[in-house]
């Protein structure tokens, strides 16, 4: 995990927020290569739910809304909240439910007894700070869908099954955020709510269960490192039927990346009630009820750090035909090519010599109107290949002499590490059917 963390750090991936001030706890920053790959990760999810599925609609509602919301919802009651307990030695704080004895874990003090503490966190609207101003950012995207229901349903006419997906942040005042970017206090969900009839439910569960699992499959992640696991009925939270989770075998353990809910009818009845407002649908047949929801709700950071783990290895020895390596191992990110942040470099062979130089400017300025593209004449070209396979390029385009004589340039592979001649006048049409694009 530390190589990880070094090589986000190192190659312009994710920052410690603050950190020219000492950083701010368990926040960050993501980078220039860092927001390129979280972008693919919420466009691949994006296109997935909206392009690919059917009768699935985006939304982006306020990160403020009514308290009223969130009490309908039942956040700001004991439901919501983790149960903290202190070291009466170093008054370290921490969960309970992390904890594996009723010890500190720091210095074995001793700890108070557990007490509630609401993950909300609290902000005012306005210019006077009292209880009538007081409002909370969101701790879930969810229910800016599920107040808006009856405005999506009816603005564009939708018919039940139907869902409703948005991409966008929520904060919950973890007590103990850690783990890099797993688990923090400001992070991105990705949903989907999907809307039923109450006897479609278990169908529908089934295939957004197997539906998100195939997702991550056709974007890479190794299927022995990612599996589903089922919530006991115990466990789960007040408004859930059934929960299945998505879990990845991080290097700190199996964790939840997903979680895919038979949420039943609790959020628009509940919504219905509080408001005075009729959340019932209607269907043709005139039965009218409440939709149940299925809910697949993924950690967009979560899902970005298993696919940059995924993707990680450490290969011996170099990783080029035509250099030796200096070092005894090296590191690549061998990415899905829909996530890698940046798609191709443009290399010449020498730095020193103005007309490789200016032809690869030339095409490096064309690529970039079609890709997200690197160009790089630092150090030996067995060194900048190196470096393009540690942010995961998928294509290094070199050019060199036979370039400007015969007009053809030569693209390696980062996964084959093969080489082939390209024509400069096929070399975007060469590179898009290689890329999907």
């Amino acid at each position: 995990m530390q190589k990880i963390i070094s090589l986000t750090k190192r190659r312009g991936f994710i920052f410690p927020s603050s950190e020219i001030y000492g950083g701010f706890g368990s926040c960050y920053d993501f980078g220039p290569l860092g927001v390129e790959m979280k972008n693919n990760v919420k466009q691949a999810w994006w296109k997935e739910m909206t392009r690919k599925q059917e009768n699935i609609v985006g939304l982006d509602a306020s990160i403020l809304m009514s308290p009223k919301v969130w009490q309908a919802s039942g956040h700001l009651t004991a439901g919501f909240a983790d149960e903290l307990v202190e070291c009466k030695k170093c008054h370290q704080r921490f969960r309970k439910d992390f904890l594996e004895k009723n010890v500190c874990p720091d210095c074995k003090g001793e700890l108070t007894e557990p007490r509630k503490f609401n993950l909300m966190m609290k902000t005012f609207v306005g210019p006077v700070e009292d209880e009538s101003s007081v409002s909370f950012l969101r701790a879930e995207t969810c229910q800016g869908i599920y107040v808006n229901f009856e405005n999506v349903a009816n603005a564009m006419r939708l018919k039940i099954p139907f869902g409703i997906a948005q991409i966008g942040k929520a904060f919950r005042n973890e007590i103990t955020p850690g783990n890099f970017i797993f688990r923090t206090r400001e992070f991105e969900q990705m949903e989907m709510q999907w809307f039923c009839h109450p006897q479609q439910v278990d169908k529908f569960f089934d295939f957004w269960k197997e539906q998100r699992m195939k997702w991550y499959l056709d974007l890479g992640i190794n299927k022995k490192k990612i599996r589903f696991h089922e919530t006991a009925k115990e466990d789960l939270a007040h408004y859930a039927k059934r929960a299945v989770d998505i879990e990845y075998e991080f290097p700190f353990g199996w964790k939840e990346i997903e979680g895919i809910h038979n949420r039943g009818d609790w959020d628009l009845s509940n919504h219905s009630k509080n408001s005075g407002q009729d959340l019932k649908y209607l269907d043709e047949s005139g039965e009218k009820y409440f939709p149940h929801i299925i809910e697949t709700s993924v950690g967009a950071d979560r899902s970005f750090l298993a696919f940059l783990i995924d993707s990680y290895q450490e290969v011996k020895g170099g990783r080029t035909e035509t250099t030796e390596s200096t070092k005894e191992t090296e590191s690549l990110l061998k990415i899905h090519k829909s996530l890698a942040p940046v798609k191709v470099a443009v290399l010449p062979l020498l730095k020193n010599k103005p007309e490789l130089v200016k032809k690869s400017k030339q095409i490096f300025q064309e690529l970039k109107q079609h890709f997200l593209c690197q160009y790089d004449e630092a150090g030996s070209i067995g060194r900048r290949y190196r470096r393009q396979d540690e942010i995961g390029t998928v294509f290094a385009v070199t050019v060199d002499f036979e370039t400007l004589e015969k007009k053809e340039v030569t693209v390696r592979s980062r996964d084959t590490m093969k080489q082939k001649k390209v024509k400069l006048e096929n070399l975007v049409g060469f590179l898009k059917e290689e890329l999907g694009d």
